[in-house]
C-alpha cells in the first residue's frame, strides 16, 4: 500500500511517502519519509496536507532516499486509492521503477460495492468504519494515515463476509487485469492474500 503527498506543482514533486505492507492479509507497520522537494510547496498543497516548507527543509531529497524507497517497494503489488496519481509520482521520482502488479482500491470498491454515493477514500473509510482505533495524531491527507486506511480498505474489500478472502488473482481479475508471473524467469508473482 502506497500513499504520497506532493508539493502542488505540475507535475508534483514528492514531499511525503508512506508504504504499508500487507502479507497474508495482515497489515504491517507503516514506513514513512518526508522528502525535501526541489520546488516550494504551494499554498493549496499546504492547506490540503498541512506539510510546510519548514517541515521538509532538513528532510532528505529523493536522490538521498532512492535506495531505501526502492528496497521498501521491492517486488511488491503497488496498491493505492486512485493508483494512477500515486504511481505517477513514484514513477517520475524513481525512474525505472516497475511494480510487480498494480491494484486500485478505487476501482475495486466501484466494482465490488456498486451504487455507493461516493467512492472517495474518506467516504469509504467512514462507511466501513476503517479508521477506528487509529492514533489521534494520524490525520487524513497525510501519507501515513491514508496508507493505513487504504490498506484496511483493501483487506475489507478482499474479505467478503460470505466466502474466503479474494486472492491476488481474483482481485486483479475484478479490475480486468491478468496476474503477472514475475519480471524475471522463474520469479514468483507478488502476493497479498
Amino acid at each position: 500500500m502506497v500513499d504520497v503527498e506532493g508539493n502542488g506543482q505540475q507535475p508534483p514533486d514528492l514531499v511525503e511517502i508512506s508504504i504499508v505492507a500487507i502479507e497474508n492479509g495482515t497489515i504491517g507497520p507503516p514506513k514513512t519519509w518526508l522528502v525535501r522537494p526541489p520546488r516550494q510547496i504551494t499554498a493549496m498543497a499546504r492547506r490540503f496536507h498541512r506539510i510546510t516548507d519548514d517541515m521538509v527543509a532538513a528532510a532528505p531529497t529523493i536522490a538521498d532516499l532512492d535506495g531505501q524507497l526502492r528496497e521498501a517497494l521491492g517486488r511488491t503489488v503497488f496498491v493505492a486509492h486512485n493508483v494512477r496519481v500515486d504511481l505517477g509520482v513514484v514513477s517520475r521520482e524513481l525512474p525505472g521503477f516497475q511494480p510487480a502488479q498494480v491494484l486500485d482500491t478505487l476501482k475495486l470498491a466501484r466494482r465490488l460495492h456498486p451504487g455507493r454515493g461516493s467512492y472517495k477514500l474518506g467516504a469509504l473509510i467512514d462507511a466501513f468504519g476503517l479508521a477506528d482505533g487509529l492514533p489521534s495524531d494520524l490525520v487524513p491527507h497525510r501519507a501515513t494515515y491514508d496508507a493505513i486506511v487504504c490498506a484496511r480498505l483493501l483487506v475489507h474489500l478482499a474479505s467478503p463476509p460470505d466466502r474466503a478472502p479474494l486472492t491476488l488473482t481474483e482481485l486483479l481479475d475484478t479490475m480486468g487485469r491478468k496476474a503477472r508471473t514475475g519480471t524475471a524467469a522463474n520469479e514468483p508473482a507478488a502476493t497479498l492474500f
